[in-house]
């Protein structure tokens, strides 16, 4: 499974991150941009300590790979 986390910095001065599963690809860069700078200017998420999404930091793809064993 694939996701994209996009990193914001909060007014605190921390990292907080929104994760998004199965992301279209290959990931846009600039409607992720868009997307992010209009979570910040709409000023509806805060983090969990409460603190506000001041600017982007970043965006990357994650990929995981899970490996199921049965044991007996």
């Amino acid at each position: 499974m694939k996701t994209l986390e996009l990193q914001f910095t909060t007014s605190e001065n921390k990292t907080a991150r929104i994760s998004v599963e199965d992301p279209i690809e290959p990931v846009d860069l600039d409607k992720v941009k868009a997307a992010m700078e209009q979570i910040i200017s709409s000023d509806v998420f805060i983090s969990s300590t409460g603190a506000a999404y001041m600017e982007i930091k970043g965006a990357r793809l994650i990929e995981n790979h899970v490996t199921e064993y049965t044991v007996e």
